[in-house]
């Protein structure tokens, strides 16, 4: 049978809608964004019996059908089928949490509005039944004449008897019972139908003249102000006779909607047991939000997960790189007469896939503990905890846990920050996450360190600097979110954050690991595609050009390399000397190189020579790589690691070529400084715009990488003229 119903779940947040969606797809699902906007769409086929199937939807949840957030207003969208490529829904299920029914109808209230068949899915049963809370189904369903049904989601219990009511209430379409409004909002809505009916010549849906005159920022009234200007005077014109009337438009639904909703719901409430104890999550919830003890948990807890994500993904990362390599050393031979062909598959195809597969390990392990934090009701909490710590620089609780993780990778991070509501909050997090240190620029600290800091100062001095190099990029990230927050997104102010706690419950381990396979094949399929481009544009870059000519002439050019070798070493050291020396001198020809002697005058006054920019911006597919590349700049190859004595050596004996600096030191401790603080801030990392970019969109991913080097820049010149006087000034 042809797909061709829609059924759309909506309900207030943490009612379980989420869990019910998985508990119905199972994994047939989808995840995109929907046309235009970053927030989620969640999709997937729910088989209502052998022979009838349908499409579900789960909209972000909302308190209410008055848009505020872009996720609320793709909520009101999706309903009244204004969404590309989405009709009118066939069916609404409205997930509703029992222990909290008479708020969580509000928006069933509303939506009944839309004129829509409807199904109430009661959920969180069991968790009423352990507070003794009882529910007369029939009796509700009777007086709001439509089907409810017990359910405990995470469970997968009462998943068949809502799948028979559904497929019943497409065929008998029942509609929920609505208030009857008094005189003058009746009225009112009249007039409004009246009069718009006259000035467009479509009408509006069922359920949107309520939006017009209870809710000014509604989507419904955006699109009103686009299509017909005459209509925001009869707005203001009906909304004005309704305050005479003595009704005030901003508070007289939620006060009219609750008078209807408080009659039928009076003697079910009153059924709920006369003896109420302390629950489980009340009790854990006297230690966990303790202002002092709270803080305690939730700082241990976070060092777990931060720990985790480096320590447990780093075995698989070595995997994956060894797996890279492996592979490598097996084509290249099949392709020793092809050395273009063989640079292209080796370097730049299976380098480019493992340059981001490496990265999924940590995405893997972050979106494991984030799933179990979220389904055993702890993130709510630490929400919470760390709002008020947040609060002053525009983001919310939530920001906590991106800026967190993405001291391992800034990728499971920005994609973390999908479970932050308010929008602004979001955006600022998502562009705050790169700044954080992540695991990639260790190599570069580890080298820098090794050779420049702990040879003149010491292991203690060391370890200062790498803890330094860590701490800067929060230092820097405080006040760009205060100035983002108050002068660059001034329009747009940060959305009420309002929090539930949910109950505490044992997390789902079908739903953990539906989640954690989601989202790393969304990382996978769209995030992978742009990184490897990126890789195989840099290693273009890196490689050409490379004539016939050039290479004769680079062959007359290192004599005196080929008599040293040959000399001091057996055949095979010799070749290998000759290939590391080709290989430097084609950087420098290369486009690249080209490019980097181009943009020294830039980093100049950081203290940076032509081959540490050609490292720069070499490293741009992934921060590690600068470390190879000054390998091969110095004719050791692209080999080399951040522990590489031979490497570290080069460096220290490095003298610059020309300039009124010829002769001296490339590197010293200001040099090496310079360029820790350059990498600790810096967005030198493919993966990471273009997570950017599929999170936000392109323009935003520019931006931001531009301003971000902008300040890595500006801090590497600053750290460079500022260390070279104190330290190196005799």
């Amino acid at each position: 049978m042809a797909m061709t119903q829609n059924i759309v779940l909506i309900g207030n947040p943490n009612t379980g809608k989420s869990s019910l969606f998985n508990a119905l797809t199972g994994a047939k699902q989808r995840v995109g964004n929907y046309p235009g906007v970053t927030v989620e769409k969640k999709s997937g086929i729910w088989n209502l019996d052998s022979k009838h199937s349908v499409q579900l939807f789960d909209v972000p949840g909302t308190y209410s059908l008055s848009a505020q957030s872009p996720d609320e207003r793709i909520a009101v969208d999706v309903l009244t089928g204004q969404v590309e490529g989405l009709s009118v829904p066939d069916l609404i299920i409205a997930v509703v949490d029992v222990q909290n029914l008479q708020r969580n109808l509000f928006l069933v209230s509303q939506a009944a509005d839309l004129e829509i068949p409807m199904v109430i899915a009661l959920n969180c049963w069991d968790q009423a039944e352990k507070k003794g809370l009882q529910i007369d189904c029939a009796l509700l369903a009777s007086r709001l004449g439509v089907p409810v049904i017990p359910t405990v989601a995470h469970r997968h219990q009462g998943m068949d008897k809502l799948a028979s009511a559904a497929q019943k209430a497409l065929l008998d379409q029942p509609m929920m019972a609505r208030p009857q409004w008094p005189t003058a909002v009746q009225t009112a809505l009249d007039r409004l139908d009246r009069e718009l009916n006259q000035q467009r010549a479509e009408g509006l849906r069922p359920g949107e003249l309520q939006r017009l005159l209870f809710d000014r920022s509604s989507s419904v009234q955006n699109r009103l102000k686009t299509a017909s200007c005459e209509c925001q005077p009869l707005l203001k014109e009906v909304r004005r006779e309704l305050y005479r009337a003595g009704y005030n438009p901003n508070a007289a639904e939620s006060l009219l909607r609750f008078r209807f909703l408080n009659p039928l719901l009076g003697d079910i409430a009153a059924r709920q047991s006369a003896i109420m104890q302390r629950s489980r999550s009340e009790s854990i919830d006297q230690i966990l939000l303790h202002r002092f003890w709270g803080l305690v948990v939730f700082v241990g807890m976070m060092y777990l997960v931060f720990q985790s994500v480096y320590s447990w993904a780093s075995p698989f990362m070595d995997l994956i790189e060894g797996l890279t390599g492996g592979l490598q050393s097996r084509i290249a031979p099949l392709l020793d007469g092809m050395p273009m062909l063989q640079s292209l598959v080796v370097d730049g195809m299976i380098g480019g896939v493992g340059s981001f597969l490496i990265f999924l390990p940590q995405i893997l392990v972050l979106f494991l503990f984030i799933a179990l934090l979220e389904e055993s009701g702890y993130m709510a909490r630490a929400a919470f905890l760390m709002d008020k710590l947040f609060r002053w620089c525009g983001l919310n609780g939530k920001s906590f846990v991106p800026l967190l993780s993405s001291y391992a990778c800034a990728i499971p991070g920005i994609l973390s920050a999908r479970t932050i509501a308010d929008p602004k909050a979001r955006l600022l997090t998502v562009l705050l996450t790169p700044l954080m240190s992540c695991s990639a620029r260790l190599p570069v600290y580890i080298l820098l360190i090794g050779a420049f800091v702990e040879p003149l100062y010491g292991p203690g001095i060391a370890g200062l600097t790498l803890f330094a190099m860590h701490v800067i990029g929060l230092c820097v990230a405080a006040p760009c979110a205060w100035l983002l927050h108050r002068f660059c997104l001034r329009g747009q102010p940060a959305a009420p954050y309002f929090m539930e706690l949910p109950a505490y419950k044992p997390p789902n381990l079908r739903h953990i690991v539906g989640r954690v396979y989601a989202s790393g094949r969304d990382f996978i399929v769209r995030a992978g595609t742009v990184i490897f481009a990126m890789t195989i544009l840099i290693w273009a870059l890196l490689y050409f050009p490379r004539s016939p000519e050039l290479a004769q002439q680079l062959e007359q050019d290192f004599p005196a390399v080929l008599q040293d070798s040959s000399a001091a070493m057996d055949s095979l050291q010799a070749e290998s000397a000759r290939l590391q020396a080709m290989d430097a001198a084609y950087l420098e020809q290369s486009y690249l190189g080209r490019v980097g002697k181009w943009l020294q005058p830039v980093f100049a006054p950081a203290g940076y020579d032509w081959k540490i920019t050609v490292g720069i911006l070499a490293s741009f597919p992934a921060r590690e790589i600068i470390v190879s590349t000054l390998g091969i700049a110095y004719a050791l190859g692209g080999d080399v690691d951040d522990q590489s004595s031979d490497l570290r050596s080069r460096l220290t004996a490095a003298k610059w070529e020309s300039g009124p600096m010829a002769g001296q030191p490339v590197f010293n401790i200001a040099v090496a400084l310079s360029l820790m603080v350059f990498f600790a801030l810096c967005m030198q990392c493919g993966a990471t715009v273009a997570t950017l970019a599929q999170e936000l969109n392109w323009a935003w991913a520019i931006a931001s990488f531009g301003c971000v080097t902008f300040i890595a820049w500006l801090a590497a010149v600053a750290t460079y003229q500022i260390s070279h006087w104190i330290l190196c000034t005799p």
